[in-house]
């Protein structure tokens, strides 16, 4: 009777658990039981944006497209449900939450037919994902915790490796790191935001004793060189002269972020003044004078758009996409 009444239980708890562990998008889609509210048309064959959709529909969380010349057209849905995604022609890099009893996060390696060809673990929250040009190596970032220099604030992973199963470089914290022209090993290094210049060299932040700087990597020597201070998320513009980045415009109080562009031939750094205060995202490019960055709605949790800024001065952003975020220009 005891064995009896306990399987019962258990098996109780586990239909509650398995309910519990539904997937977002099954509890978004069974929360809002709404049809999509965008149109969807055939998938671009030319030059095209891909992007997370997140309208409040049965279609949020799954990667889709608009074609480049038509951003606010019809766009065409992969089927493939990603928290944060970067493509190229020749396929993508997702990053993905699987929730079950035992919740669990993946980087997805995706083909030219949004099928998956390799999957590797990640050590905890997905946060920012980027592939070189020409998508041979992929870079993925994860919240984590568990680092005991860590009592506030918080913690990441980003990992280089190469797509199709080739080398993998680890995690970026063990790079020998150079900080104005000194070599130095800190115990709280963060490394985040990875931008590839090539299949060698890339851009990425490095936070260590509250500040935080943009370093160049190089693969092949395994450093970490700092180029300037006060960069977060940088993002290398595709004429490779520019880095766009988030800068901490209210330094000592509020963390505050605006975007702000630096030349890499001058040094000279700009502030856009006309991007929103408190933008939180690592930016894509359109074209070399203009940026992408998504932007969360104040009246709808978990429903965020798509803005363009031009990298003039006195630029103002234009709402580019609706019902987007993570977006990626291939060509």
């Amino acid at each position: 009777t005891r064995i009896i009444a306990f399987a019962a239980i258990a098996l109780l708890a586990m239909g509650s658990a398995l309910a519990y562990g539904m997937s977002e998008l099954d509890q978004y889609r069974d929360r809002t039981n709404a049809v999509p509210r965008v149109a969807s048309g055939p998938v671009p064959t030319g030059a095209r944006i891909v992007f997370r959709h997140t309208g409040p529909d049965n279609s949020y969380g799954l990667v889709a497209m608009v074609a480049l010349g038509d951003p606010g057209g019809p766009r065409a849905f992969t089927g493939v449900a990603c928290d944060r995604v970067a493509a190229w022609t020749g396929g993508a890099s997702c990053l993905a939450t699987e929730r079950g009893v035992v919740t669990s996060f993946k980087a997805r390696e995706l083909d030219a037919d949004w099928q998956v060809a390799r999957s590797h673990p990640l050590p905890g929250t997905p946060s920012r994902t980027r592939l070189s040009p020409d998508g041979t190596l992929a870079a993925t970032t994860s919240f984590v915790s568990g680092h005991s220099y860590m009592t506030t604030g918080f913690s990441t992973e980003t990992v280089i490796r190469e797509v199709g199963g080739g080398t993998d470089w680890g995690n970026l914290e063990r790079f020998d790191i150079v900080i104005e022209g000194h070599p130095v090993a800190p115990r709280d290094r963060n490394v985040w935001g990875v931008t590839f210049a090539d299949d060698n060299r890339f851009y990425a932040t490095l936070a260590t004793g509250g500040t935080t700087w943009l370093v160049e990597g190089d693969l092949a020597e395994r450093t970490l060189t700092s180029l300037t201070d006060r960069v977060e998320c940088p993002a290398l513009s595709p004429d490779g002269t520019r880095i766009a980045f988030k800068e901490d415009v209210d330094p000592g109080r509020t963390t505050t972020w605006q975007l702000a562009v630096l030349d890499l031939r001058s040094g000279d750094r700009t502030l856009l003044t006309g991007s929103p205060r408190g933008v939180d995202d690592q930016a894509a490019w359109l074209d070399d004078d203009t940026l992408l960055y998504g932007l969360p709605r104040a009246d709808q949790p978990g429903v965020t758009d798509v803005w363009a800024l031009d990298t003039h001065l006195a630029a103002q952003p234009e709402l580019l996409i609706e019902d987007a975020w993570s977006p990626t220009v291939v060509r």
